[in-house]
């Protein structure tokens, strides 16, 4: 997606607000190298859903992945170049 991230994560140690830092400031740090920019890249903050019953993965995945298809960037799910999921 051109505007926004979705994840469907197991967070296995640490909280997931300092994952989200790590990956928001190295993510930054990088494309501003390479496109030879300066500043910020990412909003403040993030938005989680946390995931408590394993029937809840399934749809979560499936919506995570048609989100490109809803958004009309493709036709078909797999014309997107960036999906994919262990969960489907």
């Amino acid at each position: 997606m051109p505007d926004h991230l979705h994840w469907l994560i197991v967070l296995k140690q640490g909280s997931l607000s300092d994952l989200m830092r790590r990956i928001k400031g190295r993510s930054a740090k990088r494309v501003n190298a390479l496109s030879g920019q300066q500043g910020r890249l990412w909003q403040d903050g993030f938005h989680d859903r946390a995931l408590r019953r394993e029937e809840d993965i399934l749809p979560a995945a499936r919506y995570i992945v048609a989100n490109p298809l809803r958004a009309g960037l493709v036709d078909r799910v797999g014309d997107y170049p960036l999906w994919d999921s262990v969960w489907l």
